[in-house]
């Protein structure tokens, strides 16, 4: 080959080395080209990836930080539980057996032929056998006990334990639970704890709910996958949440339908998991999930739904209350056993079915649950409304003492003094009374109003507050609130006055004739009138109260004083300002029943004044003592004065203007009381006592208009009748000391010689005997001191 041929290959060759290097350049050029293109996108995608799972860590932690501080911290909202006070049973107690089955009835207890279990009774015609329920009070818990109650007519006449013979000097009756102080959502519940809920309800709850739930961690994706594809084929809507979803929805999420509420209960179920183990997850769903409405108020957890629906303690459910309780947990409204009893047994039926086909219960105990009946009481025990008037009283007087968060939030148990069947009699009483009073007045049905306040002398427990005629109503409370004239209620406190005085006696002379009175700085002049028109000259002091004389009371208050007057009678209980005015003496003054009932209190206490309480004690959830309501007692006014006072209310019963009450009580009673008539016939009032009940009833119209009655036509008979279902005790006064019994005339006040048709006995404090002595016919003939002075000047001849 020449040497041309050589160059010429050579530079071929160089050439295509040149194209070769320039092309692989090139293709290097556009590799990197693309490789600089390519990793931005890359770049973003991780970075976008890296943000999102940091924005899920971070959201995780937030939900986590929710789950901890709902389930570490207050899981629930317990509103404050009020006890009606127990029912106690002792030899002699004056009870009939029909109200000691009408307190089981209240109590949700179940009538049988043969009692079996807690919570049942059987009435015979002389003897009631019951099971008692455990319950734990404020001095120590009380285990079940199966008693035999015996009556001798009204009165028990022993309380034997069927178990073992012993006999019970004193036997207590679980309180009836009267409602709750509950939370702006109006949610309640009664905690109870993993190992107090029996295995059956568990196991059942387990088989319908969730069948996986100890094997999932908060989701089970066998379960959604089941639910979707049920939902895509047509087969129906099917859930697939778990346990501890539906805990998480209810628990800490709204119950709306999107994806965003759906993930989020996802995510917080298997934090939820993660946290805690299944038995705590459990337990808060059995105090969580929903039962039903009872009214306004929603019941939650199976402890409360065990009690409302059944009667029972959760330890105390049989199988087919368990497969009940399951079943609602569909649908609380659509299964309620109540409304829809056939619906209900299906369902549970069904709950039991499923329960057998799993295992859990055996076939025998699978026939003897079907073969039971839904066994629900008629009504639920622990009701929202049935006192709503008392329990405004309790809340007020809790409200001194705690915060209202704390009463709404805490699972306070207030033991109250409320008897039902007191507060049952006068309702009814006040409802009867009331309609008839319309019939025979011709008044619109509706037209009349009343309220009541019923409580002890010697201890102030309020034992009944009526607000109103529709008394299971929350409304108006005519009780605390309604502030009407009291008419002549006010009277004892000037006569009470008067005879602290040593210058009166219930035999001293008042002076009822006609009085003018013109009040300092007034134009007006006063001119007080009898009821009948009338007026009746010289009137014995107790004949004034009696009757009610208008003219000679206003009279004696001008005399005493006003300011002494409202002086006494803020002593006796009074706590509005009254009006410092002679008019105030006649009853002018606005107040509310229950500060009356605190007036009157006082006096039927003989002068000791014993503040009205509607609380007994406060424990907290645990049972542990908050407050002990004990009696402050005040002596007020001296024994002899109010002594006297009570016997002219006596007088007042049995020939003044409450006589009437001697068609429906006995004289033997010794009863003391006093009507109130307003102007215009507004109001009616009678406040009066026994020996073991202090009552005060109104009678009005709401709009403040003419009813035609007075104290005696219309409230006194609504007090007379509630009084002759309490069989209640006399008045049995304790003579204090330096009283004396004198035969006093009926209208000249002097003392009565021997036997006197017109005598009447009345008692005196020492030294304040009349000594002037008067005939039967009212003339005087000579006082005791003129008849010494003629026997020792004769001696002195």
């Amino acid at each position: 080959m020449s040497h041309k041929t050589d160059l010429a290959a050579q530079a071929v060759a160089c050439r295509f080395n040149l194209f070769a290097e320039h092309f692989i350049s090139m293709a290097s050029r556009k590799k990197k080209a693309v490789k600089r293109k390519s990793f931005p996108i890359f770049k973003l995608f991780f970075l976008m990836l890296l943000a999102g799972a940091a924005a899920l860590a971070v959201y995780c932690i937030h939900l986590d930080k929710v789950v901890r501080s709902q389930f570490e911290g207050k899981r629930f909202a317990l509103p404050a539980r009020v006890y009606a006070r127990p029912l106690e049973l002792f030899e002699g107690k004056h009870l009939a057996l029909a109200d000691l089955r009408r307190e089981l009835d209240m109590l949700g207890f179940a009538k049988v032929n043969q009692v079996r279990a807690a919570g049942e009774y059987f009435v015979a015609p002389d003897h009631v056998i019951l099971q008692t329920r455990p319950f734990e009070f404020w001095d120590g818990a009380q285990g079940s006990h199966k008693i035999r109650v015996t009556f001798d007519g009204g009165i028990v006449e022993s309380i034997r334990d069927e178990s073992n013979g012993r006999f019970f000097d004193l036997f207590r009756l679980e309180p009836i639970a009267i409602g709750g102080i509950y939370t702006s959502n109006r949610e309640d519940r009664q905690l109870v704890r993993y190992n107090q809920v029996p295995r059956h309800f568990i196991d059942m709850l387990i088989a319908i709910e969730d069948k996986r739930f100890y094997y999932h961690h908060g989701v089970d994706p066998k379960a959604l996958m089941r639910a979707a594809v049920s939902t895509l084929t047509g087969r129906g809507v099917q859930g697939g949440s778990t346990i501890t979803q539906q805990l998480v929805k209810n628990f800490f999420l709204t119950p709306e339908r999107t994806f965003k509420r759906k993930a989020n209960e996802m995510l917080m179920a298997i934090l939820l998991e993660l946290r805690y183990d299944k038995h705590d997850i459990l337990e808060t769903y059995l105090n969580e999930v929903y039962f039903g409405q009872d009214g306004t108020r929603a019941i939650h957890g199976i402890g409360l739904a065990s009690q409302f629906y059944f009667g029972r303690t959760v330890d105390q459910m049989k199988p087919h209350h368990s497969a009940l309780l399951v079943a609602m947990l569909k649908g609380p409204t659509y299964y309620n056993p109540r409304r829809n009893p056939k619906r209900a047994l299906e369902r549970r039926n069904l709950v039991l079915a499923e329960t057998g086909t799993q295992g859990y219960i055996t076939p025998q105990e699978f026939e003897q649950a079907l073969a039971q009946p839904l066994d629900v009481t008629r009504s639920g025990s622990m009701g929202l409304s049935n006192y709503p008037a008392f329990l405004d009283l309790v809340f007020r007087q809790l409200r001194r003492d705690y915060q209202e968060d704390d009463l709404r939030n805490e699972g306070l148990r207030i033991f109250s003094t409320l008897d039902p069947l007191v507060q049952s009699a006068a309702e009814r009483t006040l409802a009867q009374q009331l309609t008839q009073l319309e019939q025979r007045n011709k008044l619109a049905e509706g037209w009349l109003e009343g309220a009541a306040v019923i409580s002890v002398p010697q201890t102030g427990e309020v034992l009944a507050v009526i607000g109103g005629r529709a008394s299971g109503f929350e409304g108006f409370n005519r009780a605390l609130d309604a502030k009407r004239p009291i008419g002549s209620l006010f009277k004892p406190a000037i006569f009470l006055t008067a005879l602290e005085r040593p210058e009166y006696s219930l035999a001293t002379l008042l002076d009822d004739s006609p009085l003018q009175w013109q009040e300092p700085g007034m134009k007006t002049v006063w001119e007080p009138q009898n009821y009948d028109k009338l007026f009746h000259g010289q009137v014995p002091l107790w004949q004034s109260l009696a009757n009610s004389y208008n003219v000679s009371t206003a009279r004696l208050g001008l005399e005493l004083g006003v300011k002494p007057v409202l002086q006494t009678a803020q002593r006796l209980g009074i706590e509005d300002p009254l009006p410092p005015y002679a008019a105030t003496f006649l009853g002018a003054a606005e107040l509310p029943p229950i500060q009356v009932a605190q007036m009157y209190q006082t006096i039927a206490a003989g002068g000791f004044r014993v503040p009205l309480r509607a609380i007994r004690e406060v424990l907290t959830t645990e049972g542990r003592p908050l407050k002990r309501y004990s009696i402050e007692v005040q002596q007020v006014a001296s024994p002899q004065s109010v002594h006297l006072l009570t016997r002219a209310l006596q007088l007042a019963v049995e020939e003044g203007t409450a006589k009437s009450m001697k068609s429906i009580l006995p004289e033997s009673l010794h009863l003391a009381g006093k009507t109130g008539t307003t102007d215009g016939l507004r109001d009616s009032w009678f406040a009066g006592f026994s020996g073991d009940y202090v009552a005060v009833v109104w009678v009005g119209n709401d709009k403040n208009q003419p009813t035609g009655l007075t104290g005696a036509t219309g409230a006194l008979p609504i007090w007379a009748r509630t009084m002759a279902q309490l069989n209640p005790a006399p008045v049995r006064q304790a003579e204090p000391d330096g009283i004396t019994y004198v035969a006093s005339h009926r209208v000249a006040g002097g003392r009565v010689r021997g036997s006197c048709h017109n005598a009447v006995v009345l008692p005196f404090v020492e030294g304040t005997v009349p000594q002037m002595e008067v005939g039967c016919d009212g003339s005087t003939s000579y006082s005791v001191g003129d008849k010494a002075k003629k026997w020792w000047q004769r001696i002195l001849r």
